[in-house]
């Protein structure tokens, strides 16, 4: 189990700029990126041990960053500019010019559709993706003074309503086409939808269907409309009731728990919640996540903020031994508490867990390959 951080070394080496320190089994370098952006770069373990000695099997590198709400800003970057795409952390630092930045949530990782978030996706008002297995989300807003977050999960439903009465459940919004089901996909997903011919997709403009098309499969998405696309019994519906030049509306109703306190400016699926109030509660969303991802060792990232309002932004390299082992969920979750957090969430982790400052990767990618193309970022500006 990792050892407890020094909290009062670590704020007195804030103010200096840059400062190492070392102890028996730690090393730990601070650094400041810019006004209220800090870096600190802790490595725990016997490195000088061969993996697999009892006194060096366990090692970790671990990059912080503590970003002051008041001098910075945090805002979402979508790979490509688009849901359905798939980009690296340090390109869409690079072309957002932000400070540093993190990778975000869950996300389909092959096919046509790679890239597209796995749950929750918000921003502004719109709901962009649904949620996913009852996983938290996390909820931000920056109102210009100060930047506000909150984690909650998201029961939401959608319903297409046709000539302003038929009701029919829509299956999902933004994702794949699964069988049976009836998809709806906004000019944010794609220049298209990206389906197969196995089903029928019908265009709306200004609130009416205008053209239907059967057996065709990824059209174009209107930047002023939507496509409505549905296979097997959907599709038997969709034919029965959508005929061209039908009133529709799209019927959303969101329910946060506990009730977000702003209205936030995004919001993105991630989880498991790892703190609430100080307290160890990843263990409430088990259902959701699998035995291995939650007492496995894997790489991580993660966010949190303390009392005082500073998020801690981190990472947790692994699957490399002679590096970073990785932490298992509750590992992750002492050490967001022993970084002062009482509020956390898990991120996307595994080869997608990175951090980039000030243009360069300081975490170690565990893919081969290298750093991996992401759904989406969190980036960190001066304000």
């Amino acid at each position: 189990m990792p050892r407890p951080i020094h909290l009062l070394a670590i704020l007195i080496f804030a103010f200096t700029g840059y400062a190492q320190t070392q102890s028996a089994n730690e090393s730990r370098r601070t650094e400041t990126i810019a006004p209220g952006i800090e870096r600190i770069e802790i490595n725990r373990g016997d490195f000088d041990a061969e993996p697999g000695e009892s006194a060096g099997k366990d090692r970790w590198t671990i990059n912080a960053l503590i970003v002051d709400p008041q001098r910075a800003r945090l805002r979402l970057a979508q790979a490509m500019d688009e849901i359905a795409g798939a980009e690296t952390v340090s390109s869409m630092a690079a072309r957002y010019g932000a400070v540093a930045a993190i990778n975000g949530g869950y996300f389909r990782t092959t096919g046509v559709a790679r890239g597209e978030p796995v749950g929750m996706l918000a921003i502004g008002a719109e709901v962009l993706s649904e949620p996913a297995r009852r996983r938290a989300t996390l909820a931000v807003n920056d109102d210009g003074k100060g930047l506000r977050l909150a984690i909650a999960q998201i029961e939401f439903k959608a319903e297409l309503i046709v000539a302003g009465k038929t009701a029919r459940e829509i299956n999902g919004l933004n994702r794949p086409r699964e069988n049976n089901e009836l998809i709806v996909f906004t000019p944010e997903f794609h220049r298209t939808t990206l389906t197969s011919p196995d089903g029928v997709e019908f265009v709306v403009l200004r609130g009416r269907v205008s053209s239907v098309i059967d057996g065709a499969g990824s059209q174009p998405i209107p930047r002023d409309g939507y496509v409505i696309s549905a296979s097997g019994k959907a599709r038997e519906w969709a034919l029965a009731n959508l005929a061209r030049g039908t009133r529709v509306r799209i019927k959303t109703e969101m329910t946060a728990n506990p009730a977000i306190p702003f209205k936030p400016d995004f919001i993105i699926g991630a989880g498991p919640q790892l703190l609430a109030s100080g307290r160890f509660v990843a263990e409430t969303e088990t259902a959701g996540f699998s035995e291995s991802f939650m007492r496995t060792r894997h790489p991580r990232t993660a966010i949190g903020w303390r009392e005082d309002g500073r998020l801690v932004l981190v990472t947790v390299d692994g699957r490399q031994p002679r590096k970073s082992v990785g932490m298992t969920i509750r590992e992750l979750a002492d050490l967001m508490l022993e970084l002062g957090c009482r509020e956390a969430i898990n991120l996307d982790g595994g080869g997608s867990t990175t951090m980039v400052v000030n243009n360069k990767i300081v975490n170690s990618p565990s893919d081969q390959t290298g750093e991996r193309a992401v759904s989406d970022a969190l980036l960190v500006f001066r304000r």
